[in-house]
C-alpha cells in the first residue's frame, strides 16, 4: 500500500486519476491536459501503473489507459479501517 499512498501524494497524478476517471484516454490525449514536458507525462503514468491505479492496454499504434477500480476500493477499504481504528483508539483514551 505504501507504493500506492506514494503515488497518490502527488497533484499531477491525482489529477491524471480524475482524467480517467471519465474514461479511457491514450497517453497523448493525457498528455495535452498538462503543461509538462512528455517525459514527465511518461514517468506519472508509469509510476501509477506501478501502484496499480491504472491499466494500460495497446490499442493499435497507441496505449489506451485506465483507471484500476479495484485498486482504489482496496484503498478506500484500508482508510475506512484507518478510521475506525483511530475512533475506537480515542475512545479508549477519553476521560
Amino acid at each position: 500500500m505504501d507504493v500506492t499512498y506514494k503515488a497518490l501524494a502527488d497533484p499531477t497524478r491525482r489529477a491524471i486519476l480524475e482524467l480517467l476517471r471519465d474514461g479511457d484516454r491514450t497517453a497523448g490525449e493525457i498528455a495535452a491536459e498538462f503543461d509538462i514536458a512528455w517525459p514527465s507525462v511518461s514517468h506519472h503514468l508509469t509510476v501509477l501503473r506501478n501502484a496499480n491505479l491504472i491499466s494500460a492496454e495497446r490499442d493499435g499504434q497507441y496505449i489506451r489507459y485506465s483507471l484500476d477500480t479495484t485498486v482504489i476500493q482496496e484503498i478506500v477499504a484500508d482508510l475506512i479501517g484507518l478510521a475506525e481504528r483511530r475512533r475506537r483508539r480515542n475512545r479508549v483514551h477519553a476521560p
